[in-house]
């Protein structure tokens, strides 16, 4: 189903609610394999990070429904009736507040019990278009990212999603709002993961056991993922890469790195001449190899500082969906290739 801009064919359907329970039916059918079997839990997930992480901890037990299609950009997201329907009718929906503005308003409106803003379960901060891990330093991280940021913003669905008020500063980075880009970050990532698995526990405890067991088999290979960023990034010619989408401040301030981004957080946002003639200078002093573009938006900006600047460009993946251009099949398979590219552009010895 195109998710952009396209609504379902209409005949003479009387009311909204009936239009809603509709589209449940051909939801249910179309886009979820299992979301006709009544032992699995129905579950909405808004993009492909929440997506991957519902089915990988949910297993056998769910199915699970992404509201952004593969290679659909997820800022652009327009929700169909058909959509807004079938979150209403889900056993439990997974999302980040603040990255897609349409799915965050129907869902609440969904009056859905069991919704989880993955943006309660760490820790949010604010990004620019650059971001030095050296500014923070990674002193007290055992502190700073423990499991009690989990705790204490709270796991369970309606808790998690009503402790963060409209205005919460959870937007896509405008005014100066909190960067969401958290599952860029395996710790960070981890943490979500963890809070999801309780909530899902909660949410449908007969299967407890097998989504404890499950979380903790995924956190096992976040935590192996984080240890092969910190020993292929240890020791590198230059601490500096440059990106067209400011996706990963939480990477790099993670692995002790600075993002240059182009245009900041926005990946459409077009970045001013006084921007690219920063870029120009800071590649020059910073001894920057590359600049990295995405899979999902346009290369052009990326090309063309680099042939101006004399750089290369590559791919740095921020993960917002998997395609055929991806490289991987999951989540795990891209952060791997992502870390390859940024040992290749750094300078790793």
């Amino acid at each position: 189903m195109n998710v952009r801009r396209r609504l379902i064919p209409t005949t003479t359907v009387a009311g909204a609610v009936v239009l809603g329970l509709t589209a449940l039916s051909a939801c249910s059918t179309s886009e979820a394999a299992d979301g006709s079997n009544g032992d699995k839990l129905k579950v909405t997930a808004s993009f492909y990070p929440m997506q991957f992480l519902a089915e990988r901890i949910g297993g056998e037990h769910v199915a699970v429904t992404s509201l952004t299609k593969p290679g659909v950009e997820p800022h652009d997201l327009e929700l169909t009736p058909r959509q807004i329907g079938s979150i209403s009718e889900s056993d439990y929906v997974l999302y980040l507040k603040g990255i897609q503005p349409a799915v965050d308003d129907a869902i609440k409106q969904s009056g859905v019990k069991n919704t989880v803003d993955a943006a309660t379960l760490t820790t949010l901060e604010n990004h620019g278009a650059e971001v030095s891990g050296h500014d923070h330093g990674h002193e007290g991280e055992e502190e700073h990212e423990g499991e009690e940021h989990g705790d204490e913003h709270g796991h369970e669905g309606e808790e998690a999603h009503e402790e963060h008020s409209e205005g919460d500063g959870h937007n896509h980075g405008e005014d100066g709002g909190a960067d969401p880009h958290i599952w860029l970050d395996p710790v960070k990532y981890a943490e979500v993961a963890k809070g999801v698995g309780k909530s899902l526990e909660k949410a449908d405890p007969d299967h407890a056991a097998d989504y404890k067991k499950n979380t903790e088999a995924l956190v096992a290979e976040l935590d192996k993922l984080n240890t092969a960023y910190e020993t292929g990034l240890k020791n590198t010619a230059t601490k500096t890469f440059i990106t067209t989408h400011s996706a990963f401040g939480y990477l790099a301030e993670r692995y002790g790195l600075t993002q240059q981004g182009i245009a900041g957080i926005d990946p459409e946002a077009e970045p001013s001449p006084a921007r690219i003639q920063q870029i120009h200078t800071i590649a020059e002093k910073d001894k920057a190899t590359t600049v990295f573009f995405e899979t999902l938006a346009s290369d052009r900006t990326a090309k063309t500082l680099a042939k101006d600047t004399g750089l290369k460009t590559d791919v740095l993946d921020p993960l917002e969906g998997i395609t055929e251009k991806s490289k991987g099949a999951d989540y795990i398979e891209v952060m791997e290739s992502n870390l390859t590219a940024l040992k290749k552009a750094l300078g790793a010895k």
